[in-house]
């Protein structure tokens, strides 16, 4: 271990450990001592069996698990990832207490505000069928009370997506850890499949299985790609194509989403970044939204220290596309 290495291993946040093929420790650094309060940091040639045999979270990371969450004193938390290289096994530990705390926080604000929204939402859904109740309605009172039906059904899932923008925007960490862009992408298109099988559009995805890793909070980027190709989707025409695309150079990777369908005036290229705003075009009038999707997705790309931006004109499609920064190991 150079001079380099040796001063990260003594000083990093993180907790490391290495163990030889016989569970003996071989390093050890302050920071996983202190993690897993340990009293003794004279602690290598000890086996971890002496030293965790009654942690079998740990033990399981030390064994053959890739990833555990790991209990540690004092109601705290880890995040353990581990691999084997060349018959010794690498432990990492990262404290997430806090983190998840904070993740507690935000769910519990969810759960209040759409506890807030239940009553004024199911009178506005009783008062529409009272409305059609009342007696004959022309066409464009049933249009109108079809909006209704579909604005409350959405309220719901815009008062999630509200507290997540305002969580991020507020300044709440995100994780950073290696994230496959392609990985992330197969489970989202799975996700979206049903959708895309009832419009007829065929998905065309063409990133690489094997492309290089971003730095970022995996659980944020998916949900990113999500709302873009939610979007595409949504607002492609009947038996049309989506195309997912990745590329990468020097110091950064572009992701791109192209769709065929009703596409985005150039005067509206910016608003459509804009909270709750949504189209005046009667066609996406007409599709149930919220708009917050791309607004949450700018946020997320932004806190990555990227940025994102569309190509499109009316009737013509829209092309999506993001770059972040590529961290590539020196």
């Amino acid at each position: 271990m150079n001079s380099l290495e040796a001063f990260l291993f003594q000083y990093a946040a993180e907790g490391v450990l290495v163990v030889d093929a016989d569970g003996v420790i071989e390093r050890i650094n302050p920071a996983a001592v202190a993690l897993l309060n340990l009293t003794d940091t004279t602690l290598v040639g000890v086996t971890t069996t002496q030293l965790f045999a009654a942690d079998r979270a740990l033990m399981s990371l030390l064994t053959d698990a890739d990833q555990k969450m790991v209990p540690l004193s004092n109601e705290r938390m880890a995040q353990g990832v581990a691999k084997t290289l060349d018959g010794k096994r690498y432990v990492l530990l990262h404290d997430v207490t806090e983190q998840q705390t904070l993740e507690t926080g935000r769910e519990a604000l969810i759960r209040r505000v759409a506890h807030d929204l239940k009553n004024p939402l199911n009178a506005l859904n009783g008062y529409a069928d009272l409305v059609e109740r009342t007696g004959e309605l022309n066409d464009a009172q049933h249009k109108f009370l079809k909006r209704i039906s579909q604005t409350t059904s959405k309220l719901y899932e815009v008062a999630n997506k509200l507290v997540d923008i305002a969580w991020i925007e507020a300044g709440m960490p995100l994780q950073h850890v290696p994230v496959e862009l392609a990985s992330i992408t197969r489970e989202v298109l799975s996700e979206l499949a049903p959708a895309a099988h009832k419009k007829q559009i065929y998905i065309i995805n063409s990133i690489p299985n094997e492309f290089p890793p971003v730095m970022g909070d995996p659980k944020r980027l998916q949900q990113t790609i999500y709302y873009l190709l939610d979007n595409a989707i949504t607002y492609s025409l009947t038996e049309s194509h989506v195309a997912i695309h990745a590329w990468h150079q020097e110091n950064e990777v572009s992701y791109m989403v192209a769709d065929q369908g009703i596409g985005i005036t150039p005067d509206e290229h910016d608003k459509i970044w804009d909270r709750m705003w949504r189209s005046s075009d009667e066609r996406v009038r007409e599709i149930p939204g919220g708009g917050i999707g791309l607004a949450f997705a700018k946020t997320i790309i932004q806190r990555h220290g990227g940025h994102i931006w569309v190509e499109s004109d009316l009737d013509q499609g829209a092309t999506f596309t993001f770059k972040l920064p590529l961290v590539r190991g020196g």
